[in-house]
């Protein structure tokens, strides 16, 4: 079997590796490069628990017990370790005992998860890990575009890569917000860009693994959530700051909005003198792919027949890669009930894009 993966971010890595896993002859197309927008620049984090109650529970604690297997499974080192993880607010006063937060932290008295349920990778090291072991095992990786979908006797039999045909027996649409350029090509729901800003400080040994999930409130009265991830590599992440900013058709011309990061930089320093006095190693942005319930799309198209379509939702992406297409071929009757998609995230339960729309933009 052929498969033609649309997409070099973590899911399209993903499905790439645990399909070479199978024997199955996977290609990665990536227009940019590996993990070039969301999946090299979002934070990582990663919790067991977060989606319980939710049509994604089963799928989240699957993934991230195999995080904890993937690094002995590939032999390769991408940043993952547990940690403990908290909640709070800047403007109040705490005798919390992270000395590396302003004393003007507040935080919940009940952490928010504990070394047995929040951990964390590093993203582009894990989307490249996967990519190189899925290589090992015969999958291919081509840099180039994808204008069109081909299709024949309502079967999807390949894409167009810069003018050329490639053939396959089944297309994997991965391509993060810029997937709703497929809708031209296939009726698919809707996934848009939700653009938000981030900062990656030096930081070394000063702040330990502890992730913070804060609320703040600008002195122009703006609130947002900042969330802090120390990484193993001696840095830390910090997000905050979203826009619904225009996506532009090229990832690569993705860049902060005007005065975004300078605000962002602002409110590290207050909410920590270690953060306030580290360097600056990058100052980035990213658009989430997000659908119009908040949810994944994962699963097949009616139509044409044969496709396949996966993608992540909201800041889930990294969780959830590895269980949203295990293929590992243990195949009993047990694990294939269990792992069946639940139909609030199959495509179908959402209306077409009307491709029309993007012409109007």
């Amino acid at each position: 079997m052929r498969v033609l993966i649309c997409g070099g971010g973590v899911i399209g890595a993903a499905i790439a590796y645990f399909l070479s896993c199978r024997g199955v002859a996977a290609t990665v197309i990536e227009r940019t490069g590996l993990a070039c927008a969301a999946s090299g620049k979002s934070g990582g984090f990663l919790a067991l628990d977060w989606c319980d109650g939710s049509p994604l529970d089963q799928l989240a604690r699957r993934s991230f017990a195999l995080h904890a297997e993937l690094p002995g499974r590939i032999g390769d080192d991408f940043g993952y370790r547990r940690m403990t993880t908290y909640g709070g607010f800047y403007g109040g006063q705490s005798r919390h005992e992270l000395g590396w937060l302003s004393p003007q932290v507040a935080l919940q008295q009940r952490p928010l998860g504990s070394a047995q349920t929040t951990a964390q990778v590093h993203p582009a090291e894990l989307t490249q890990a996967l990519m190189r072991a899925a290589e090992r095992q015969g999958a291919q990786l081509r840099l180039g575009e994808v204008t069109q979908v081909v299709h024949s006797d309502g079967t999807t039999r390949g894409v167009v890569v810069d003018g050329e045909t490639l053939e396959a027996d089944a297309v994997v649409i991965a391509m993060g917000p810029w997937s709703i350029l497929a809708t031209q090509w296939l009726p698919l729901p809707g996934v848009y860009g939700l653009k938000g800003h981030s900062l990656v400080f030096q930081t070394g040994a000063q702040v330990p693994a502890e992730a913070v999930f804060l609320e703040y409130q600008e002195p122009g009265g703006a609130t947002h959530g900042p969330e802090i991830f120390p990484r193993r590599d001696g840095t830390t992440y910090v997000c905050a700051i979203s826009s619904e900013s225009a996506l532009p058709i090229d990832p690569a011309a993705v860049a902060p909005d005007p005065g975004a990061i300078e605000r962002l930089e602002t409110m590290c320093a207050r909410l920590s003198p270690v953060l306030g006095a580290a360097p600056i190693l990058a100052r980035q942005a990213c658009h989430r792919p997000v659908t119009q319930d908040g949810l994944p799309l994962i699963g097949a198209r009616a139509e044409p027949r044969r496709r396949v379509r996966r993608h992540r939702a909201q800041r889930l992406g990294i969780l959830n890669a590895p269980a949203t297409r295990r293929g590992d071929g243990r195949a009993d009757r047990r694990r294939r009930r269990a792992q069946r998609r639940p139909v609030a995230v199959r495509p179908g339960r959402l209306p077409a894009f009307d491709p029309r729309r993007l012409q109007q933009r």
